[in-house]
């Protein structure tokens, strides 16, 4: 098993405001991950989700800010109070390698026939914030 430092997770479209976070790669023939979030507290969703034992897709940036969101389909396992917060447990599969969201991202702004500064100031911001293309 290896493990990473989780910094920022989406779960079906919506940002997850992480205090902490952890992902594991559990290195096992289903290929399978476990993703820990800490949070404030938990978003109905999740607990709706924990329920219905649904599978969504997530994103999350894992160990460097500038890591690519890797595209995740999960299933929330658990949602449990702990201490001043809440942990929520997620196991699933990493769907694709690579999304190649800078060649995106680069592509979309070249569309908008943006000055060179303004092009390097978007891209440079489009790479920090990662919007969804």
């Amino acid at each position: 098993m290896k493990t990473f430092k989780l910094l920022q997770l989406e779960v079906q479209g919506h940002d997850v405001p992480l205090i902490d976070g952890v992902i594991i790669n559990q290195e096992n023939s289903r290929q399978s991950w476990l993703l820990e979030a800490f949070v404030k507290e938990a978003d109905a969703l999740f607990t709706m989700l924990c329920e219905q034992q649904t599978v969504v897709p997530a994103r999350a940036v894992i160990s460097f800010p500038d890591n690519e969101p890797a595209p995740f389909e999960v299933v929330v396992r658990a949602v449990k109070p702990i201490e001043s917060g809440v942990s929520i447990l997620f196991s699933g599969k990493l769907v694709a390698r690579r999304s190649q969201y800078a060649e995106k991202l680069l592509s979309s702004l070249l569309a908008q026939d943006l000055e060179e500064e303004e092009l390097l100031t978007q891209f440079k911001a489009g790479m920090r914030n990662r919007p969804r293309l």
